[in-house]
């Protein structure tokens, strides 16, 4: 097939004190999907579901981007006092976002809160605040370094295992969510050394999908984290192939 279309969200910063409101996408998304060979379009914060499934109709994939925290009142959940809500719009967006490519089975990565939209929005859950979740954890968010980086424990036979393998094992780590139970459907395939969980791979036949809590497309990642587009890519491609022999 030709490069594939993926289409990527955006943050969004609403109107204050008289500025505009604008979207906005950090470079390294958009970046490494072009390097790992494929076509970033961004996607503005459509309210109307029937003209973002008309763009979904559009492209071959889908980045669910980090950002702020999703808002744990969404899911039944309380408040904690360290969430960093995203804008409304955008999370809103987000979530129609997300259902529509589960429903649709379109192939999708997830970054930081991106993973972290997947699983809840297939029935997984979060810890809202992991030092006190996991009393026990290493540190997952360091404001005093931005290049705090951990290990993994990677899944053997994983696509994680297959991008990291014998290779450097050391990760960004700028987070105080993660996933808590997972979706129905997923596993587990990269975790820090503590328990938590920093990558997620669908086991579906029928749905490419996969996630990384650390974020592979920061100025803070390694080369050998580009990999990681480039297997989403060729999902991407797998998945398109397959449809058309079933059509």
């Amino acid at each position: 097939m030709s490069k594939p279309v993926i289409a990527i969200n955006a943050d969004y910063r609403t109107t204050n004190h008289g500025a505009q409101a604008f979207s906005y996408v950090a470079a390294g998304y958009y970046d490494a999907i072009v390097e790992a060979g494929g076509l970033p379009v961004v996607l503005p914060p459509y309210a109307d579901e029937a003209d973002l499934e008309a763009v979904l109709e559009r492209v071959d994939g889908v980045m669910l981007i980090g950002g702020a925290d999703l808002d744990p009142r969404r899911d039944g959940w309380m408040l904690h006092p360290t969430v960093r809500l995203q804008d409304p719009r955008r999370e809103s967006f987000d979530r129609m976002l997300a259902r529509l490519i589960s429903e649709r089975r379109i192939p999708v990565l997830g970054i930081g809160a991106g993973m972290q939209l997947i699983n809840v929005t297939n029935g997984g859950n979060l810890m809202l605040h992991i030092p006190e979740d996991m009393p026990a954890a290493l540190p997952h968010l360091d404001p005093l370094d931005p290049d705090h980086r951990h290990t993994l424990v990677l899944t053997p036979g994983s696509i994680m295992d297959r991008v990291y393998g014998d290779g450097e094992l050391r990760v960004n780590s700028m987070h105080h969510m993660a996933c808590d139970e997972l979706a129905p459907g997923f596993e587990a395939t990269a975790r820090c050394p503590d328990g938590v969980i920093e990558a997620i791979e669908s086991q579906m036949p029928d749905w490419f999908a996969i996630g990384t809590q650390f974020h592979p497309e920061a100025k803070t990642a390694s080369a050998l984290d580009l990999r990681i587009f480039e297997e989403f890519l060729a999902g991407v491609k797998e998945s398109s192939t397959a449809v058309r022999l079933v059509a």
